[in-house]
């Protein structure tokens, strides 16, 4: 017996090397799918993948060598046409790798949830139009093309007066960032999607645009319908209420960071808790947009 035990002590002892890869394999394999699920790019890398496994069964059956041998160099290119592809979505996940913690309180969240509730329903009710970007693990000043530093506390007055339409700072966006307005007259990068409606105005377009390449929470009031709309992780939704807006602001902001949700486990888990995969990249709820409404909104 004890023979038998020395001569497969050794395989035994090494056999936790191939375990340990093939299971951090599946969990890489599983979070890149899970994060890259629902993303533009997900159909586009679906269609090059059943089209390359048909051309490699069919080259392998039919014994195609040149085919087989361009394909296998194709499949280089491939792997640099993916990152090309989810270039936006690889650069928000590599930021947040490098913005884990985040600073700000879940009191301080929770503050900055009503002054942005509170300031959307005044600006809704006189139609005044309005881009607020709510800063959380990635730093927004370094995806904005211009600013003007403000550097004051959140409070409904102080936005008010900044979207207010005879202000020298009106146009563009806010930047908040924990309980304070860091920056205004911000101009947000426009998405990139050809697939949108074209009435579509550019606050709305520079709202999903900011969403697509970082983590922040975009808020967007019309100032033709005094609509309000929500982007996150590029995707919009437009004709929200007030508390379905403050629902969905607590979901993504404040309910991480609860104390027994937290760590590297929770960071796994969050970039997926509200990416609706099954949803078109724009949603209207319950304000259509007619097809007359141009670009002003």
């Amino acid at each position: 017996m004890m023979n038998y035990i020395e001569t497969i002590w050794p395989y035994a002892a090494d056999a936790w090397r191939p375990v340990l890869e093939i299971l951090i394999l599946a969990v890489t394999i599983y979070y890149v799918f899970r994060f890259l699920r629902g993303t533009r790019g997900w159909p586009i890398v679906i269609g090059f993948v059943v089209v390359l496994l048909a051309l490699f069964a069919v080259t392998t059956l039919l014994k195609l060598a040149v085919l087989q041998l361009l394909l296998g160099a194709f499949s280089t290119f491939f792997v640099f046409a993916v990152l090309v592809i989810f270039q936006p979505e690889l650069r928000r996940l590599l930021a947040e790798l490098g913005n884990l913690p985040l600073f700000a309180t879940t009191h301080e969240k929770r503050e900055s949830i009503e002054v942005i509730i509170e300031t959307c329903e005044r600006l809704a009710e006189v139609k005044i139009g309005a881009l607020i970007a709510i800063e959380q693990s990635i730093q927004l000043f370094e995806a904005v093309e211009s600013g003007v530093k403000v550097d004051c506390e959140a409070t409904p007055e102080m936005l008010e007066t900044i979207f207010f339409p005879n202000n020298a700072i009106h146009d563009g966006g806010v930047i908040i960032r924990g309980d304070r307005i860091a920056y205004a007259a911000c101009i947000f990068p426009l998405t990139a999607r050809q697939d949108l409606n074209k009435s579509l105005g550019t606050r709305h377009r520079a709202a999903i645009g900011l969403s697509e390449e970082t983590d922040a929470v975009v808020v967007a009031v019309s100032e033709e319908t005094g609509a309000i709309s929500h982007a996150y992780k590029g995707q919009l939704i437009r004709g929200v209420t007030l508390e379905e807006l403050r629902s969905f602001l607590t979901s993504v902001i404040v309910q991480p960071a609860e104390p027994d949700r937290g760590g590297v486990i929770e960071w796994l888990r969050r970039p997926f808790r509200v990416r609706q995969t099954a949803s078109p990249t724009v949603v209207t709820k319950h304000e259509p947009l007619p097809a007359a409404k141009k670009n002003a909104h």
